[in-house]
């Protein structure tokens, strides 16, 4: 398989990407890193950017995420929010799971909010597991072919063939 080559490839993996549980709180618009490829102080910052970055990239796709390399003595995060305001945490010297931790708890949705917002059903599903079987039930839909046939100018079979070939 192409996409399993390169360095630790479980990264490009669906069940890796959904493990994670950093999703961002709706006033994030921007989630930028600042970091160096030398320097102790910045191994934890190059960690999770190797680790977490494409796990919030597919749990957060609308909002924009940057990472800035070689460009600071120190290293930090920037998130600007919707408002006009930034908030900036100092990573110098912290491990990968320390940032996450902190991401986590400063900037991300606590659990609870999370569980709340899955436990939410979406009133535009129908399907089998959803309130509605099938769009039909929705008021102002139009009735299911299978009780009430379509009238055979919405059918194709009728609209675009002579009706004396069927």
């Amino acid at each position: 398989m192409p996409f399993m080559r390169g360095p630790a490839p479980i990264r490009r993996t669906l069940e890796y990407l959904e493990r994670n549980s950093l999703v961002l709180k709706e006033r994030v618009k921007i989630f930028s890193i600042n970091y160096n490829i030398h320097g102790e102080n910045h191994d934890g910052a190059r960690q999770f950017v190797f680790w977490h970055l494409p796990q919030l990239q597919y749990k957060n796709p609308n909002v924009q995420i940057a990472t800035f390399k070689n460009l600071t003595p120190s290293p930090f995060i920037r998130c600007y929010l919707e408002n006009g305001e930034e908030v900036l945490m100092d990573v110098d010297y912290q491990s990968k799971d320390e940032i996450y931790e902190r991401v986590k708890k400063f900037i991300c949705k606590s659990e609870e909010t999370l569980k709340a917002e899955d436990k939410q059903e979406n009133p535009a599903n129908f399907g089998a597991g959803c309130s509605k079987h099938c769009m039909c039930e929705i008021p102002g839909q139009i009735p299911c072919p299978s009780l009430v046939p379509l009238p055979k100018s919405w059918r194709g079979k009728y609209k675009f063939f002579k009706t004396d070939e069927l």
